[in-house]
């Protein structure tokens, strides 16, 4: 049986914590953002974990699982 690929995508866009965890960023902040306010983009700054519903699916993709 061939190799599992992982999503390049995704490899790109979340990184493992030392617990296992999954971090991603936030959207809406890479463009148009003379529109949002001081305190929008502050707010998206910050990395977060990634919610459980979803944890399954991008491990699934990083092929973690």
């Amino acid at each position: 049986m061939p190799k599992m690929k992982t999503n390049s995508g995704a490899k790109k866009r979340f990184t493992l914590t030392g617990t296992g965890k999954i971090k991603r960023k936030h959207a809406f902040k890479s463009h148009i953002l003379t529109k949002k306010t001081k305190k929008q983009k502050r707010n998206l700054t910050h990395s977060t974990v990634v919610n459980s519903t979803d944890v399954n699916s991008v491990k699934e993709m990083l092929c973690l699982k």
